[in-house]
């Protein structure tokens, strides 16, 4: 248990305001004088240091307007109605500034709006007529200026929702285009993309339905339509989502913004204050509050007590540019729980386990197979290569092979070799054996009959074609790889923690046509069905992998003359407590085939699944 939470068991209502007033206090001697910003940190985000600040006062505001409309207690209300009337004050030297367009003021909005109306009694009620007149006029600058084709557009839904809940003016008709324009991002099943492009990530949880189940709960009775609309498809989306979760709470690292942290877990959060029963009440109950206890286990504070940068330990690596010091404290979203009365069926319900769920289910919309071993203690992903935004290290948070619950993905250090390129779940291909190039994006995906397909291309005249297909606890990759070039390969399985207790290696196993290290965090192998590559373990540099500062990397390793080459591989990975020597000894199987193939029969199981290489 983190430090700062003590030995608070997170399991009933009372427990949540209690983390949520120690994951708080941290934060109480970080004010300035003005008490309109709160510094956590000196690194650098791609907006200024003022608004890097603003963060640091309006982020924990998602979780103490939930506590405040919830009936709890708070004694530093005094502190946010300062901060509020000096932020909006253009004559005071910590004014957040003129919002223009797409500014960063404009993120921060949503949770000062939702406190103005959930905590109105300490935060607006007090003040006079002319520093509310203020907090209004800027509010209303998000209906003047752009915000981007996205769920940006959201932030001026949820602003002029705090605005109405004070008395003040909404925006209808830019209220109504915003809503409009989120429509049209609906793909149907309870999926969005997340703008014209095509990122299906958490997003899709804590905004879209996360601020959607706020407008739910809080629009208007004129709103009664609209707001169906939001708690069906809410209710479509939970049984998708219910898949990326682990029987003891962790959820599947995929995609972006993952120093949320524990927002991953918002939209669970944001169904009883909406009271959305999209699953037994139960069962969401042990998915929230599993989540957050998975959570303080990991050394996610600094030594004062505030969040990190980072996801499973503090990692700049891994952080996105727009990633500042309190950019953590998004993770508050998930407090929303905290407004939902002690009598609501969710917090009188016993928790329940994950309910029963199929081995592999092919998930359309994210285009992801998501397979869990038996127990589902390990959830893996396999991944089609999501089109993503321009982020660091995109192609490593959207178009690694696989996803998983116990080991994570792993991003680049720097250089180009297999340590520093930390090629976990990833095929590698370079022409001296130095610099490797791995897929960022696909060109083509498909996913039918339980195969995921995708095109892409590390070079123009270097074509790879990858079929997934999950037969947990393994998955099975195979490419036609067409190259014009001579060529290394490099494929890696998943990444394993290295403990000092073992000298860093884990028990390990590696030669012709297989690698597999072990150890006390579990089981990663890879088996080259084909017998044409030679294992080694590749001993990623630090701070590459997001759960494990450290860890080792199974990898098959083959030079490859210009040529049409098909290449085939198993992967394997368990945590501790499986039984991982029995998995390893009972791999798929794969009928020899010559480089021509155009048909593969794979055996696992006592099952067989002819797979054609033709028309994909």
């Amino acid at each position: 248990m983190n430090s700062v939470l003590g030995d608070n068991p997170l399991r009933t209502r009372t427990d949540l305001q209690q983390a949520l007033h120690q994951l708080w206090t941290p934060l109480r001697g970080r004010f300035s004088p003005g008490c309109a910003r709160v510094r956590l940190g000196a690194t650098g985000a791609h907006f200024s240091t003022r608004e890097a600040e603003l963060e640091g006062f309006s982020r924990p505001l998602w979780g103490l307007a939930a506590l405040a409309a919830g009936g709890a207690e708070f004694a530093h209300w005094e502190l946010y109605r300062q901060g509020l009337v000096h932020g909006t004050d253009p004559s005071h030297p910590e004014y957040w500034g003129r919002p223009g367009d797409h500014g960063h003021q404009l993120v921060e909005m949503p949770s000062i709006s939702l406190a103005l109306g959930l905590a109105r009694e300490h935060l607006w009620d007090p003040l006079p007529s002319r520093e509310r007149e203020q907090i209004v006029a800027w509010l209303r600058r998000i209906n003047e200026v752009q915000v981007f084709d996205n769920n940006w557009l959201f932030f001026r839904v949820l602003v002029n929702l705090g605005l109405a809940a004070v008395g003040a003016e909404p925006d209808r008709p830019a209220l109504d285009r915003a809503l409009d324009r989120l429509d049209a991002f609906y793909l149907g099943d309870g999926w969005y993309s997340d703008g014209g492009g095509a990122a299906r990530d958490y997003y899709v949880a804590f905004a879209f339905h996360y601020y959607g189940l706020i407008y739910a709960r809080l629009a208007g009775p004129s709103e009664r339509e609209r707001a169906q609309c939001f708690t069906e498809r809410a209710r479509l989306f939970a049984r998708d989502f219910v898949y990326w979760f682990d029987a003891e709470g962790a959820a599947l690292p995929f995609g972006r913004s993952l120093t949320y942290r524990f927002a991953q877990a918002a939209f669970w959060s944001a169904l009883p204050f909406a009271d959305v029963a999209a699953l037994p009440w139960g069962v969401v109950k042990g998915l929230a509050l599993r989540h957050l206890r998975w959570w303080v286990r990991r050394p996610i504070l600094d030594a004062s007590g505030v969040l990190s940068l980072g996801y499973a330990y503090p990692n700049l690596n891994v952080a996105e540019a727009y990633n500042a010091p309190a950019s953590p404290y998004w993770a508050f979203k998930y407090f929303l729980l905290l407004a939902v009365p002690e009598d609501h069926a969710f917090w009188q319900a016993d928790e329940a386990p994950l309910p029963e769920l199929s081995p592999s289910e092919a998930q359309k919309h994210p285009a992801l197979i998501i397979g869990g071993n038996e127990g589902r203690r390990h959830v893996f992903a396999l991944s089609a290569g999501q089109e993503h935004p321009p982020i660091r290290h995109g192609g490593a948070k959207y178009a690694k092979f696989a996803y998983s619950t116990a080991f994570a993905f792993s991003v680049p250090s720097g250089g180009g070799g297999p340590s520093e390129g930390a090629y976990d779940s990833a095929l590698a291909l370079s022409e001296e054996g130095r610099y490797f190039r791995v897929r960022e994006r696909s060109i083509e995906t498909r996913l039918a009959d339980g195969v995921l397909y995708a095109r892409w291309q590390p070079w123009n005249d270097v074509d790879v074609r990858t079929w997934l297909l999950a037969f947990p606890p393994w998955h099975v990759r195979i490419h036609r790889l067409e190259s014009r070039r001579p060529l290394v390969s490099a494929e890696g399985g998943f990444a394993l923690d290295r403990s000092e207790a073992d000298g860093g290696r884990g028990q390990l196993r590696s030669e012709r046509g297989l690698c597999l290290t072990a150890g006390e965090a579990g089981w990663s192998g890879i088996r080259d069905l084909r017998r044409d590559r030679v294992g080694r373990p590749q001993l990623a540099d630090p701070n590459t992998n997001l759960l494990h500062p450290r860890t080792v990397i199974p990898t098959l390793f083959a030079e490859h003359p210009p040529s049409t080459r098909l290449l085939a591989c198993a992967v394997l990975g368990l945590p501790p407590g499986d039984d991982g020597r029995a998995a390893w000894n009972a791999p798929p199987a794969l009928e020899p085939v010559g480089d021509d193939a155009r048909e593969l029969v794979l055996s696992y199981a006592g099952a067989s699944k002819t797979l054609s290489l033709d028309g994909w």
